[in-house]
């Protein structure tokens, strides 16, 4: 059974339920089992010796969700190689290829916890009263160690952008 945190997110003012831990900077970032496209299922190693951009979202058919991923796809034109955003959504892969064919986002990775709950649950992001996920960002380095660290406390905002960012930017 999973760690239950409460008081932490709001969705439209009513509170909610996250399951899983609340991850801190300086934490080892957990592994997780999420499908990146159709069957391709990778994990934290997947990503290994590059900085991790964990842009979590509730789904891409929101409109919130929707301005967030279109702004990280921007922030990524500006990003070397060695930088992966990856959106994580509950959605289907087939929506998110979907959703990115449509909006034009090529240079984000779009990973799909929808069998497994892997990430959110790893991630103190898995909302209980609806299994979809907390908006949140996490910026992980090389060496898989928690430098940012964001769960949005009501889900209908935008993170702050600048924050993650810039500590990205100190990572470079």
């Amino acid at each position: 059974m999973s760690e239950e945190r409460t008081g932490v997110i709001t969705l439209q003012g009513n509170p909610l339920t996250l399951l899983g831990p609340e991850i801190k900077v300086g934490d080892k970032a957990p592994d997780f089992k999420v499908h990146e496209g159709l069957g391709n299922i990778v994990n934290l190693d997947s990503y290994e010796g590059k900085i991790k951009i964990f842009n979590v979202i509730v789904s891409v058919d929101t409109p919130v969700c929707d301005i967030q991923t279109r702004r990280f796809s921007k922030e990524a034109e500006n990003f070397p190689e060695d930088v992966e955003i990856l959106t994580v959504s509950m959605d289907l892969p087939f929506a998110m290829s979907r959703y990115c064919g449509n909006a034009g986002i090529e240079k984000l990775k779009n990973v799909s916890d929808y069998q497994f709950g892997s990430f959110g649950e790893s991630y103190g992001t898995l909302i209980k009263e609806n299994r979809l996920l907390a908006r949140a960002i996490f910026v992980v380095d090389k060496d898989n160690i928690v430098r940012h660290a964001e769960y949005v406390p009501e889900v209908a905002s935008e993170p702050n952008y600048d924050s993650a960012l810039e500590v990205v930017k100190t990572l470079l």
